[in-house]
């Protein structure tokens, strides 16, 4: 019986049911560790974009297409990542591309033009984009080893290590240049990478070789139109999410400031508040899934947002608009892992590949997408588009159970 429980209680997090063993619970533990690396790191570079802009002498319009490099980066490496990750294993491809990601990070602030700029975030938005397609794909597998839907915690991890950061980065702007900052981090990043990369590289991944000299084990998956047409939904589900997160990392704070007179500290916490919540959320997403299933954790997610961001747009005042924000973070946080996680279980890697992508493309839609919307109508208006794509992910999730029969 004591041999029993320890096998029970193997995975962080598990209940009396699950029997993973204690291989499982270690690679569990370094994949999350990735993936908390890959928010911090991200998050530590955002803080330091001021910094960097008056380095470089970049104007508004020139920081905005060297920024464009981090999109560019990561959209082009997304698809080359699935067949990467098909040939090599995402294992391996994980590690390499949080190497990758941790050197990068150091290069913004070596340049001192806005072409530099934009120049070497192509290559940490590659590093970036190519690193999540292979975590995700990572656990993907993992998930399907554990039989257990515990892909909100890899992304509660995300959001976890992007809160910290950017707490840090707040806290050591003031006391270390772009460069000191960044190049810390390259360090950290390969400090950990090197205690957790061996423990996915020792692990059996399910699109690694099997064969000596050989690069695959199986052809990549030959997908029915009706499956691929079933990943694109999942992937604009993931886009209708992702969103949301853009517009209100960019425009979350200016709108309580400008159109609720939010004193500057307390529309900074608009956004915050929103991570903290999209965190808790994760964090319980997979006990929703086991009690929910994967289509009503969609469609409530879904309403929940919508109703939130409707609060967080059109509220008179500041308290009630960020009541509006902590809902809406609690109804967007499980939508992205299910969608990305359901594509990987219908097409691997390629599934992975595909829904990232267009969540990816959500997210750089969306705070030009409420800009222009700002200067046509208002900016309050503008972010009820939130609203309506969230909703638009709840049904979508409804047709996602009647296409896969769920």
């Amino acid at each position: 019986m004591p041999q029993l429980n320890k096998l029970r209680t193997a995975v962080p997090g598990g209940t009396g049911g699950d029997t993973a063993p204690p291989s499982s619970a270690r690679l569990r533990t370094a994949l999350t560790l990735f993936f908390a690396l890959d928010g911090f790191l991200f998050a530590g570079w955002v803080v330091r974009i001021p910094a960097i802009k008056q380095q470089t002498g970049a104007t508004a319009s020139t920081l905005g297409l060297a920024l464009l490099g981090v999109s560019a980066g990561a959209v082009i490496t997304m698809m080359l990542t699935g067949r990467l990750c098909r040939r090599y294993g995402s294992h391996a491809v994980t590690v390499v591309c949080a190497v990758l990601l941790s050197l990068s990070i150091a290069l913004p602030a070596r340049t001192h033009s806005p072409l530099g700029l934009g120049l070497v975030l192509l290559v940490f938005g590659a590093a970036y984009g190519g690193a999540n397609v292979a975590m995700n794909s990572a656990a993907v597998d993992l998930v399907a080893t554990l039989r257990r839907p515990v892909m909100p915690s890899f992304h509660a991890a995300f959001s976890l290590g992007g809160m910290i950061g950017a707490g840090l980065g707040g806290l050591v702007a003031g006391r270390l240049s772009a460069a000191t900052h960044l190049t810390a981090l390259t360090c950290i990043g390969l400090l950990l990478t090197a205690v957790a990369g061996p423990a996915l590289m020792r692990h059996k991944n399910a699109s690694a070789a099997t064969a000596p000299g050989r690069p695959a084990t199986a052809p990549p998956r030959r997908l029915s139109g009706r499956a691929r047409r079933i990943v694109l939904l999942f992937g604009v589900i993931a886009l209708c999410t992702a969103y949301g997160e853009g517009a209100l990392a960019d425009w979350g704070a200016l709108h309580l400031a400008q159109d609720l007179n939010a004193a500057p500290g307390l529309a900074a916490a608009g956004y915050s508040l929103f991570a903290l919540t999209m965190t808790i959320g994760r964090l319980s997403g997979t006990a929703m899934l086991e009690r929910l299933g994967q289509t009503r954790t969609l469609a409530l997610g879904g309403a929940t947002a919508a109703a939130g961001m409707l609060l967080g747009a059109l509220a008179p005042t500041t308290w009630l608009a960020l009541v509006g924000f902590a809902v809406t973070g609690l109804g967007l946080a499980n939508i992205f892992p299910v969608a990305v996680g359901r594509a990987g279980e219908l097409a691997g890697p390629s599934g992975v590949a595909a829904a990232s992508t267009l969540g990816y493309g959500g997210m750089l839609l969306g705070p030009p997408a409420i800009g222009f919307l700002a200067d046509w109508f208002s900016l309050p208006v503008a972010l009820t588009t939130v609203a309506l794509l969230a909703a638009a992910a709840a049904v979508l999730g409804f047709g996602a159970r009647n296409a896969t029969h769920a």
